[in-house]
């Protein structure tokens, strides 16, 4: 399977659809094709949550690393809280 250049239905700009993202979208079984170049997604994500008002963030300590981190939710004294760093690898 090779590289498909698509055109963006927002900004008419032709972005590349790469063999990589090809294979992460079978395997997460989208069946459409992105629509959209990267900023054009990023954008309309971005105003689709406008409606919802500022995002509230909680400090919290890395339960793994110690750093000092935010997360959008109110942590409990009783379940971890990890910083970006250390949640990607235990969330793969």
């Amino acid at each position: 399977m090779a590289d498909k250049t698509i055109t963006c239905k927002d900004c008419g700009a032709d972005f590349v659809f790469t063999e990589a993202e090809q294979d992460f979208y079978r395997e997460k079984g989208f069946e459409n094709e992105p629509v959209r170049c990267q900023n054009c997604r990023q954008a309309r994500k971005r105003d689709r949550g406008s409606n919802r008002g500022p995002r509230t963030l909680y400090p919290a300590v890395c339960a793994e690393c110690g750093k000092d981190t935010e997360v959008p939710f109110q942590p409990s004294d009783n379940r971890p809280v990890y910083c970006r760093d250390c949640y990607r690898p235990r969330n793969r």
